[in-house]
């Protein structure tokens, strides 16, 4: 059992390869196990990789829910923390609007 790749998703060790992929039986989770080193990094626009502390630009106009006034492309955003776990997988402050949420495609970095 020391060879079987725990799932990414759940955390269960209870998985199987079916052609290429590897497929969890308890959340039924596929992966390709020869991509798994890139699965928990995030890129920004242009592909390069961001980590926790980066500064990152924002690349479009971005309407917030409940404020007036969109966040505006080039507006640069200092200490980005990563969440993997999130579609919206990057937490930030931005002046006039505080914490939020983005999604990496619509930034790059600094």
């Amino acid at each position: 059992m020391s060879d079987t790749l725990l799932c990414p998703k759940c955390q269960s060790e209870f998985t199987y390869e079916q052609d290429h992929m590897m497929v969890c039986s308890q959340c039924f989770h596929e992966w390709d196990p020869k991509e798994s080193d890139n699965a928990d990094k995030i890129f920004d626009s242009n592909g390069n990789e961001l980590q926790n502390g980066d500064s990152v630009v924002v690349i479009k106009d971005l309407p917030v829910k409940g404020a007036p006034k969109p966040v505006k492309a080039g507006t640069k955003v200092k200490n980005i923390r990563l969440r993997p776990d999130s579609d919206h997988n990057i937490d930030c402050k931005i002046d006039g609007f505080g914490s939020m949420a983005l999604k990496s495609e619509f930034v790059k970095k600094a």
